[in-house]
């Protein structure tokens, strides 16, 4: 049996072929009928460049309908795809060149000189691709010979390597299999009622496992059109709903459409689910939502290293600060540092295994018995409850517990507490060091100009709802807080900036 995931996903192409694959608001029309040739093609000129089975290619190249088309000819080719983000530096880009070793490499053709200069340097062969169908590679796959068979591969090949966003240390490239991704997908399809007739509107990055694999392998197994925009945009997305069913999206885009005025009930009235991950979703952000539009949110828990883990329920209550239930064929629990399960309603690191859960990490077998336990279960770092039904709430990362003289604080709690406050919009809570105390807390706090308490108020407030340990010594009030491109807080990048913030 092969199970190269193409295979799996092209079973489920509609019946009637001609029916659209790929929309997009400029007009462009992709159909399914066209998957077959296209990709075959692709797959040809990748061939011609030397990949082969096995070996990897990196692509950092705008969202475009092409770029989902070069994806599928890599799983053609049993080969490993490697999708990076275009906002990369130079310095970044020969990092992720020189640790996965591509085989090939596929570039903007505006991209800059250097990154151009440091995918040469690596000896790769090189190729271009713009948003437009111009470019190189698809010169070269017009006249090349299309490969029209489907590599056979095991379900444990590496099907791409996804660069964890590296908040500590250097990012690691996570090994996903077909075997991961086709569970994973065939999970998510079936949990999430995808239906005949349901329409995906797909405003999010393709460098990522929400994006490329969760968004186009749940319309691709329902053999669904995608609504396909080049960048979120708040009144582009409000024009497109009526058009579609379901929308998968960050925590970011839900309440920057809170903030459209064009966007209201009526705007969804064709919706069925709306779905928001990557990021954790504010409860105040979910209930404004329903409030707004009558839909509820469904938030879902997933990371790089497997896939989407766990999602509140389609039919039964979608809490706002939960991610739900452990997904089909998934364990979770929760365990202290040493391993350990912890009861029910205690708080610990959430650990997994599965079907989903990723191969290890690229070219660093020692951290499979680091970042592993002896029974397989994977630990993610981070910070969870269950309740007694197995509901998970995820409070933080385990590296942004902070503690401070003897005592565990939970940044999330003190964050809940702040984002109810009038005037602010978001919060993130760190922890720096501190002579006395080994640590203390700091809140970094935004909202709308002029709105934002001063830090004595927000101080007062808290004291009212929290222990005093649990108390933030400073206020920082910023325009906005830091975020990587899914939508996260960057609080490395806050704990390097405001480490010296309290001298005693």
């Amino acid at each position: 049996m092969n199970h190269n995931l193409f295979s799996l996903l092209r079973a489920r192409f509609p019946e009637e072929r001609e029916a659209p694959f790929i929309s997009t608001p400029e007009g462009r029309s992709l159909p399914y009928s066209a998957l077959d040739e296209l990709t075959a093609r692709l797959a040809g000129a990748l061939r011609q460049l030397g990949l082969a089975r096995g070996e990897r290619l990196v692509m950092l190249i705008d969202k475009s309908p092409e770029a989902i088309l070069l994806y599928l000819a890599v799983l053609r080719l049993g080969a490993i795809l490697v999708p990076l983000n275009t906002a990369y530096t130079a310095r970044e880009f020969r990092y992720f060149l020189n640790d996965s070793q591509p085989k090939v490499v596929i570039l903007r053709p505006d991209l800059d000189p250097e990154q151009h200069e440091a995918a040469q340097d690596t000896g790769a062969r090189t190729a271009t691709l713009d948003t437009c169908n111009g470019g190189s590679l698809p010169k070269l796959a017009m006249a090349t010979h299309p490969l029209d068979t489907v590599e056979p591969v095991n379900k444990d090949d590496i099907a791409a390597i996804l660069y964890t966003s590296g908040t500590t240390g250097q990012p690691k490239g996570a090994m996903l299999t077909h075997g991961n991704l086709a569970s994973n997908g065939l999970a998510l399809h079936r949990i999430w009622g995808f239906r005949p007739g349901d329409v995906l509107l797909h405003p999010l990055p393709v460098f990522h496992v929400h994006g490329l694999f969760v968004a186009v392998h749940c319309a691709m197994l329902n053999g669904s059109p995608m609504l396909y925009l080049p960048k979120f945009d708040p009144a582009l997305v409000t024009d497109q709903l009526p058009q579609a069913t379901v929308m998968m999206g960050v925590p970011t885009f839900y309440s920057r459409l809170l903030e459209h005025e064009a966007f209201n009930r009526s705007a969804c009235e064709n919706i069925r689910l709306f779905i928001s991950g990557s990021a954790p979703l504010l409860r105040q952000t979910w209930e404004a939502f329903h409030r707004q539009t009558g839909h509820k949110i469904l938030e879902r828990y997933g990371m790089s290293e497997a896939g989407m883990i766990a999602s509140n329920p389609l039919d039964g209550d979608r809490l706002p600060g939960t991610v739900g239930f452990p997904l089909p064929e998934i364990k979770v629990r929760v365990s202290d540092r040493n391993g350990k399960p912890l009861p029910r309603g205690e708080t610990g690191v959430l650990e997994v295994k599965g079907p989903n859960l990723f191969a290890g990490y690229w070219g660093k077998p020692e951290m499979n018995t680091t970042e592993f336990r002896a029974d397989g279960f994977f630990i993610s770092g981070d910070l969870a409850v269950m309740n007694d039904n197995g509901r998970i709430t995820i409070v933080g990362r385990d590296r942004d517990l902070v503690i401070t003289g003897g005592f565990n604080v939970y940044p999330k709690e003190v964050e809940d507490c702040l984002n109810q406050l009038p005037g602010v919009k978001e919060s993130a809570v760190i922890g720096v060091p501190h002579p006395d105390f080994g640590e203390a807390l700091v809140a970094l706090i935004a909202g709308e100009e002029n709105t934002v308490p001063s830090e004595q108020t927000v101080i007062t407030a808290l004291k009212r709802n929290l222990a005093g340990f649990k108390v933030p010594r400073r206020i920082i009030r910023l325009d906005a807080l830091p975020k990587n491109a899914m939508g996260k807080v960057q609080k490395n990048t806050l704990r390097e900036t405001y480490a010296d913030v309290i001298k005693n």
